[in-house]
């Protein structure tokens, strides 16, 4: 029988979103202006629209979906699809600042929201179709974790594309002792070879 009392469930939902977002800003570190813009994937991919987009996931899930609405989410709740992806990237207008701004407190008004309910206070999303629109708190956080995770995860990948930086998060970058440049050029050549050898087979 489980002994996990709610408040250590709701800790330990937080302490992954959390985990989530700091990975994410740290991708963000020591880049310039265009760095951090930058689309290095075919669909425009790039780190400052990751983090606007999360600022807005957060606003619109913990704002709108339990009653406590916040002005900076009205757009990307009320979107009607003329302005596609506006949410995923940074024009040259709105600066790094604004967006990490908006981002932290996004996060504040999240863990307000977390603070102030319990794990099975109803809500509602209202961009969710159907039955599928009554949620718990417990159900949005497991969902913004997700999203989070998934976009952090976007993250590394644009950023060892722009300047080959890789890691988990600060002071557990998660990559094999010892790796340096030389033996991760020999590790990708065992990978294209064993890659060949298997579309040959």
């Amino acid at each position: 029988m489980s002994t996990m009392t709610s408040p250590d469930a709701k800790a330990d939902l937080q302490r992954y979103l959390q985990s989530a977002r700091d990975a994410l800003l740290w991708k963000l570190e020591g880049l310039s202006e265009y760095d951090v813009r930058r689309p290095m994937t075919a669909t425009g991919t790039n780190l400052l629209g990751l983090v606007k987009h999360l600022a807005h996931v957060e606003l619109g899930y913990f704002g709108e979906t339990f009653g406590r609405p916040v002005p900076e989410a009205v757009g990307w709740i009320e979107d009607d699809g003329s302005d596609p992806n506006w949410d995923m990237w940074a024009t040259a207008a709105e600066s790094r600042d604004e967006i990490v701004g908006m981002y932290r407190g996004a996060w504040a008004h999240a863990d307000a929201t977390i603070a102030a309910l319990p794990l099975d206070a109803p809500g509602r999303v209202p961009w969710w179709p159907g039955d599928r629109a009554s949620v718990t708190l417990h159900r949005v956080l497991v969902h913004v974790i997700a999203e989070t995770d998934r976009h952090a995860g976007h993250a590394d990948v644009v950023r060892e594309l722009i300047d080959g930086a890789a890691g988990l998060r600060p002071g557990n970058d998660n990559l094999p002792d010892g790796a340096d440049q030389d033996w991760w050029a020999r590790y990708r050549d065992r990978l294209e070879q064993a890659a060949r050898e298997a579309g040959t087979a």
